[in-house]
């Protein structure tokens, strides 16, 4: 959600900024309901203020007097109830555009229609100075060491699914163990958040409403052959920044205590609609996975925020080069970055199997369009309340991350070498073989 007193002064730019992000909302139709609500409220609360005041005096009037202040209120109350109406319609329509009213991008970003568009900034590591053992792609490596079973997990939970097993899924909660005691030991607080969530708390983040709920999962509602099963209004998390950046929902915090600095380790859930014949093989893009998120609530300063998003983004830049795989930085466009973004990259880790890099992190900042949602302000030392600023960032997400690791560190026997951070997660575990 964003100022709608900045929108009224610079509608043009929340314009651009839709265009831009290719957002379908005509800023100039929404200024006139604007408007018409401004119109049509001060009306009805002056209707509303007769009646009630009539109401008390009509008791006592009597004769003449009394019939015509009757027929007259008659004539309010109708009046009253028509642009009532009118007013219920126009502030349903009013609340449900403002959903879809886009923060506006920082100058840096690029624009772009889409992902094809979005710009390298930077690399770290050469991929053509990888000297392989050996040129399977993670799923040969992962099924011949009996690791990993797609055909299983696609007979148990569908496409996209998959079994972890042995040391494939000690594999995973090593490189999860690793990231979050990495950042716990650089000061950041660990949570384990809800991975259920209501309507507010997907609306307060900016996943309700817009097209990125298609790929959020409703719990209950379907139907089974003893009937249906009446849905709840919770939702499977795609992030823990769901949860995580709820959890001061409609607090006022202290300046002093600010930045917030969280991470929510946690399941997640994706439908991947809209993915369909995209990415079908391997671990790329499936249905459930695990993520250490960083989600940073801060004062509403730009300069202090966009300090923190270096800083998340390095937290995730060191994991990646704790792990030494090669990576790339992107500038994400206008077109790929979502409405309630204003600055976002990805981080692309080398692939050997797709010959490219893969998306692998993200990282956003939001200004104060998740706060306003979720009313989460701050006081100042001078009393004033503000609404914070909040980014977060993709520390690590598995099992994505595990195509990079199989694949670098195979060997010539088919044996993966286990990187040396992760080993002592592992035991003392040097490598996985058959």
């Amino acid at each position: 959600m964003i100022d709608l007193e900045d929108l009224r002064k610079r509608p043009d730019v929340y314009a651009k900024a839709a265009k831009d992000k290719r957002i379908a909302i005509d800023v100039t139709a929404f200024l006139k309901l604007d408007e018409k609500r401004k119109t049509l409220l001060p009306e009805v609360e002056a209707m509303r203020k007769t009646q009630n005041d009539a109401s008390k005096k009509i008791p006592s009037l009597k004769g003449a007097e009394k019939d015509a202040m009757l027929a007259e209120m008659k004539k309010i109350s109708e009046a009253l109830k028509k642009s009532d109406n009118e007013l219920k319609e126009v502030e349903e329509q009013w609340k449900a555009q403002q959903y879809m009213l886009p923060a506006i991008p920082l100058p840096t970003v690029p624009v772009g229609k889409d992902d094809t568009e979005n710009v390298e900034n930077r690399k770290v590591g050469d991929p053509t100075k990888l000297k392989l053992a050996g040129t399977k792609d993670h799923v040969t490596l992962g099924t011949e060491l009996g690791i990993l079973d797609l055909e299983r997990g696609a007979k148990v939970g569908g496409s996209r699914s998959y079994f972890l097993i042995g040391d494939g899924a000690r594999l995973q909660h090593a490189v999860l163990r690793y990231t979050m005691e990495s950042l716990t030991a650089k000061g950041w607080t660990l949570f384990s958040p809800p991975l259920l969530a209501n309507f507010a708390a997907f609306m307060g983040t900016g996943f309700f409403p817009g097209s990125d709920q298609n790929n959020i999962y409703a719990v209950g509602g379907q139907t089974v052959e003893s009937g249906p099963i009446e849905g709840d209004g919770l939702h499977l998390i795609g992030t823990s920044e769901v949860t995580v950046c709820s959890f001061h929902k409609d607090e006022t915090l202290k300046e002093d205590d600010l930045p917030k600095r969280y991470a929510g380790y946690s399941a997640c859930f994706r439908r991947e609609a809209g993915s369909y014949g995209k990415d079908t093989k391997g671990l790329y893009r499936v249905h459930q996975f695990e993520k250490v998120e960083q989600v940073v609530l801060c004062r509403a300063d730009q300069d202090e925020a966009l300090k923190m998003f270096e800083e998340i983004r390095t937290n995730a830049e060191d994991i990646l080069k704790a792990l030494e795989l090669p990576y790339r930085i992107i500038d994400v466009c206008t077109g790929d970055m979502g409405k309630g973004k204003v600055f976002m990259q990805d981080i692309e880790t080398w692939m050997p199997s797709r010959s490219a890099y893969g998306e692998t992190h993200s990282c956003s900042y939001l200004g104060d369009f998740q706060a306003r949602r979720l009313g989460i302000k701050y006081e100042t030392a001078e009393g004033q309340k503000k609404f914070v600023h909040t980014l977060n960032n993709t520390c690590i997400a598995s099992p994505r991350i595990l195509i990079p690791i199989l694949e670098i560190y195979q060997n010539k026997d088919g044996s993966i070498t286990i990187p040396e951070v992760l080993r002592e997660y592992m035991g003392g575990q040097k490598t996985i073989g058959k």
